[in-house]
């Protein structure tokens, strides 16, 4: 049985400053969870309405009932079990030869279909600016259907890091060269701007090159794509064989 007092440490872990606080992120489902196995992320405690087949016996577990897990759960539907999971230390930092590049994004859906598109296409790591939604909002880690185990997210000064990486960095505007005439460097950084606003002036006067998705429709009138379908069309058009 759940106390009071683990219940409202859970629920509190919806904000990022009691995850920090306490050092602790959510993650809900079966198959997410047994992922965690092949992953850097350690399991403090399961709870779960159903039996313990889980990664191992030395994770603590406790049995729950259903009542208990819509109390602990970030889901309307909930499913049948949460893992308690410490987060990660951050650790060395280096380009990649490809990575996406978040500015300022703050749709948690957003970037958790972004990191599940980053490890379809076997990008390894994700550079976001400090503004950027936490990676670890309950909403963004099952957004990504465990693509967050494979994935990794570093928060910095982006203006900094843009100013001095290696990789030629490529942003999206209406005027770029079109996206299917465009010949990939090879190193790039892939820039994403905010859903509503884009990327800023300060990260725009940093891009080497522009690319922009050309609209076929014979209307026009679609003013733009959301972040995550643009993310979409234009990694696979760049990783085309």
């Amino acid at each position: 049985m759940l106390t009071a007092h683990t219940i409202k440490i859970l629920q509190s872990l919806d904000k990022k400053k009691f995850r920090q606080k306490y050092n602790l992120f959510l993650v809900e489902g079966n198959k997410t969870i047994l992922e965690l196995s092949n992953s850097k992320f350690k399991i403090k405690e399961i709870f779960s309405t159903q039996e313990n087949n889980f990664i191992s016996d030395e994770v603590k577990f406790t049995h729950i009932t259903e009542n208990e897990l819509r109390k602990i759960s970030f889901l309307k539907t909930p499913k049948d079990s949460i893992a308690v999971c410490h987060l990660l230390e951050e650790d060395e930092f280096m380009d990649k030869d490809f990575q996406l590049v978040l500015d300022g994004l703050q749709d948690p859906g957003n970037l958790g279909t972004i990191i599940r598109l980053a490890d379809w296409f076997g990008i390894e790591q994700i550079v976001c600016s400090e503004d950027t939604v936490d990676f670890y909002n309950p909403k963004v880690i099952q957004a990504t259907m465990g693509s967050f185990t494979r994935v990794k997210i570093h928060y910095c000064n982006l203006q900094k890091y843009l100013s001095e990486t290696q990789n030629t960095n490529i942003g999206t505007d209406m005027d770029g060269e079109n996206l299917y005439s465009f010949e990939k460097p090879e190193k790039v950084n892939l820039i994403l701007g905010n859903e509503g606003n884009g990327m800023r002036k300060e990260t725009e006067n940093l891009l080497h090159n522009k690319i922009t998705i050309p609209r076929f429709g014979k209307s026009q009138s679609t003013e733009s794509l959301n972040v995550s379908m643009a993310a979409g069309i234009i990694l696979g058009q760049l990783f085309r064989i």
